[in-house]
């Protein structure tokens, strides 16, 4: 049986709710993320998807100039778009409960949260997932 803790990925990147969302989105792209936990003292509060920063700054009605998107990113924060309170797991939770998440859901990734204190520890993400698919099927392949 394979646990969560075993595959996540951990430190966990994190943002602030008061960071502005070109911030998130910058810290995105520099470590080849789609979501990023939200921490606030310490406490998770939200999750940011790129899809929620596309969301809040492209509005289908309005023909933008490239400053008002700049000034879009740089002047809404966070906490105006990221998802509260988001659904999370822990480190010793079963891998197979924490996909059956993943799948009902249709997330990304979720954030891992310390069993004893609920502090961020790490995210698993679909990635970790299919990473971990490809390692076990390879062994297997090794062994027949």
């Amino acid at each position: 049986m394979t646990l969560v803790g075993e595959i996540m990925t951990s430190p966990a990147i994190s943002v602030e709710p008061d960071d502005s969302i070109g911030d998130a989105l910058r810290v995105m792209h520099e470590g080849g993320f789609r979501s990023l936990p939200v921490v606030e003292a310490g406490r998770l509060v939200g999750i940011i998807t790129d899809r929620d920063v596309r969301l809040a700054t492209n509005s289908p009605l309005v023909l933008q100039e490239k400053w008002y998107g700049d000034f879009m990113l740089e002047s809404i924060k966070v906490k105006a778009c990221m998802a509260a309170d988001p659904i999370t797991v822990t480190p010793i939770t079963k891998l197979l409960d924490a996909v059956r998440l993943i799948r009902k859901h249709k997330f990304g990734g979720m954030p891992v949260v310390s069993e004893i204190d609920g502090s961020l520890v790490g995210m698993i993400t679909t990635t970790d997932v299919l990473d971990h698919v490809i390692r076990t099927l390879e062994a297997a392949e090794a062994s027949a």
